[in-house]
């Protein structure tokens, strides 16, 4: 398994990486043929975060991260969640041995969109209806259309699967929806996490 660390916004420590190396070997043994662990840590002020994730060769993703005041607690809590994930969803794992033959993971991108109101003034984030003085704010903001801007965008790979390994791998990221590629029709497809603990699926109709 190749395994890499990645330090940002601190020192790069050999002790920290020996730990974390040997933490992370803790979970092999529940992982099918792990092909690497990718492993970074950084710090913003007091917050010491670290960022884990396992690319196995059936082409799951296990991933998790953590923050705390100190990076090796960051770093224990992040493999004891990592390693109840895996435990609980070890059977499906190794069911999964290969990915599809013949079906390619697809290129997408998901966008965060910020909702942006002006007002007469030009400033931003007031919402329609603050109105000041004599109210002509509050019509005049009121006739504007709300700006939308990008504010982030992530590329990612469509993988196919079936809609149960989807769901483990929504799991395994801790993720509120995953976008896969179905591989019984190899549509497009998304599943997410509903409100009452269950699990939501949206299919695309395009055939690719």
């Amino acid at each position: 398994m190749q395994f890499s660390v990645t330090f940002r916004h601190m020192e790069p420590t050999d002790s920290l990486k020996a730990y974390a190396r040997e933490r992370m070997e803790r979970i092999r043994k529940y992982l099918p043929d792990p092909i690497s662990c990718h492993v970074v840590m950084s710090t913003e002020r007091h917050n010491h975060r670290i960022e884990v994730n396992f690319q196995l060769h059936n082409g799951l993703t296990i991933a998790g991260h953590e923050t705390t005041e100190n990076m090796y607690s960051s770093i224990d809590l992040c493999i004891a969640k990592i390693e109840r994930q895996v435990r609980k969803y070890k059977g499906k794992l190794e069911e999964r041995r290969t990915r599809p033959h013949g079906v390619e993971p697809l290129p997408w991108s998901h966008s965060i969109v910020k909702e942006a109101f002006h007002g007469v003034d030009g400033d931003h984030g007031h919402a329609p209806g603050a109105a000041g003085g004599d109210g002509h704010a509050h019509a005049s903001s009121e006739s504007r259309s709300p700006d939308f801007k990008v504010v982030r965008t992530e590329k990612f790979h469509a993988n196919p699967m079936s809609v149960a390994d989807a769901i483990v791998q929504l799991n395994l990221l801790h993720e509120n929806f995953l976008v896969f590629r179905n591989d019984t029709d190899h549509k497009v497809a998304v599943v997410y996490r509903r409100e009452d603990g269950g699990y939501g699926l949206i299919e695309t109709g395009a055939q690719n």
